[in-house]
């Protein structure tokens, strides 16, 4: 702790004596904030000057020996201006997040939830390319989950403010748990049908929607603005995490069980992630009846976005790479069964090593990036992601297909860490939940890339599609850099 006086600057750190345990900052690396301003990454502490006297702050000459006699020698004279420093490690902030119940516990519902979501879309991947032969169906299947940002992403982030957000969140994860026992139940009578998914698909879509304006929106209440990067590092390494866990095990699943099994673990997932979900003690306040409707603070949240142009920017980065990036993931069980020869375990390793590469990113992320990184993570990561997308479809074997995928998860652990945290930090705090609302829409534009890449791949084949989109996507960056230039250095 160190004590700046009007005449004099004197330094007290851990080298000094001073005991650090209960600041949770013993490192080999300390670094000294003032509280003035707060640390990045580090929880928001309320800044003080002031000038003290014996009458002033209500103290004995006793208690104020004491005080000194704490500071181990190091005293100041009383009506002396000073400021108060705090020394901490880089790790303490991340530490200190998992000291947050709510943090962790909506956390944990990310993960599971994320966990079961890419499961089900392996499994539902590989079950309907088994069923129909069709790359075209396995995209408009996984394009439909994205559906529903592109309609109604503006309008559930507007609606958002309007109800209690932990309330929003059990009926999310309510609806996710019904759906997936409906589809159980019909894989074990041998009733479910193509359509049966596709439907299902679209209700996963519109859960997803509300993923951003209603838990990552809460997030950012617990943890406040200095810490949503670190926080964001974590919930998207545990997604990132998810995406090794959940192909895995549901190629695992469909291989053992058939896609019935598959369902089953989701039901399990859906019911962890309620019950932790009710746990959830965080309660925002909602927007009173009275205000603006829902349409108008739409339209607000778009106007907003139009005018900034860092938020305009990373709209369009995300554009960019939920229409030409993202949209190769579908091919993935086409490509491994039909140019790597690999069944429905193959597949899930396979996919999962996108995952493998996106949570390693994730926790190099959140122990190294300072703010003037963000902008070149966001941006380097959608690069990298596409020239990536032709070796893949190129690789002669999984041994190297597995790299390349670990390469573009990587990349896009840039890309989606710095995506909520740029949104989050660029959006006035009362329009975070609207601005996060036009970004579903923007992530949901990405469905015309599904369309558009598997009409490519029953005319041309999935290989040449997949290079195909990944060469425009490198174009669309370069026609729009005027555009996202102003998000940041």
């Amino acid at each position: 702790m160190g004590l700046l006086g009007s005449d004099r600057h004197e330094t007290l750190c851990a080298s000094a004596g001073l005991p650090t345990a209960d600041l949770g900052a013993k490192s080999s690396t300390l670094r000294c904030f003032n509280f003035a301003q707060p640390p990045p990454l580090f929880q928001s502490i309320a800044a003080e000057t002031r000038s003290c006297t014996y009458q002033g702050c209500g103290r004995s000459p006793g208690s104020a020996a004491n005080s000194n006699a704490r500071l181990q020698g190091s005293s100041f004279e009383i009506n002396e201006k000073f400021t108060v420093t705090l020394t901490v490690s880089p790790t303490a902030s991340r530490r200190w997040l998992f000291g947050e119940p709510d943090f962790r516990r909506l956390w944990l519902v990310g993960l599971v939830v994320f966990s079961v979501r890419w499961l089900e879309m392996l499994a539902v991947a590989v079950f309907a390319y088994q069923r129909t032969g069709s790359p075209l169906i396995v995209a408009l299947l996984t394009m439909l989950r994205m559906l529903p940002m592109a309609l109604f992403g503006a309008l559930i982030g507007a609606a958002a403010e309007r109800v209690e957000r932990r309330t929003a969140l059990v009926i999310v994860v309510a609806l996710m748990l019904v759906c997936s026992i409906a589809l159980a139940l019909l894989a074990w009578c041998d009733a479910l049908e193509v359509w049966h998914l596709a439907l299902a698909s679209f209700i996963s879509g519109l859960t997803w929607t509300a993923d951003n304006p209603v838990r990552r929106t809460m997030i950012g209440e617990v943890v406040g603005p200095e810490r949503m990067s670190a926080a964001m590092s974590i919930d998207v390494g545990a997604n990132n995490a998810s995406r090794m866990l959940g192909p895995t095990v549901g190629g695992i699943l469909l291989a053992t069980f058939g896609i019935g099994g598959a369902f089953v673990v989701s039901v399990a997932g859906y019911l962890v992630a309620a019950m932790v979900a009710l746990r959830v003690s965080h309660r925002n306040t909602a927007m009173p009846s009275g205000a603006a409707g829902v349409l108008e603070r739409m339209i607000e949240g778009l106007v907003l976005v139009r005018r900034d142009r860092r938020l305009s920017g990373t709209m369009v980065i995300t554009v960019i790479y939920n229409t030409f990036g993202w949209p190769f993931t579908s091919m993935i069980p086409v490509i491994g069964q039909d140019n790597l020869g690999l069944g429905a375990a193959g597949i899930g390793l396979l996919a999962s090593m996108d995952g493998v590469g996106a949570f390693c990113g994730a926790i190099v992320i959140a122990l190294c990036a300072k703010p003037p990184h963000y902008t070149r993570l966001y941006i380097g990561g959608v690069v990298i992601y596409l020239v990536m997308l032709p070796v893949f479809a190129l690789s002669p074997d999984p041994l190297l297909a597995g790299p390349v995928l670990l390469l573009t998860g990587l990349a896009n652990s840039g890309f989606s860490i710095m995506q909520a945290t740029l949104v989050y930090l660029a959006a006035p705090p009362e329009m975070r939940s609207r601005v996060f609302g036009v970004l579903s829409v923007c992530i949901g534009v990405g469905m015309i890339g599904f369309l558009h890449l598997g009409w490519l791949a029953g005319m041309i084949g999935a290989t040449s599609a997949i290079v195909t989109i990944g060469a425009e996507g490198l174009v669309a960056l370069l026609l729009t850099r005027r555009w996202w230039r102003a998000i940041g250095p």
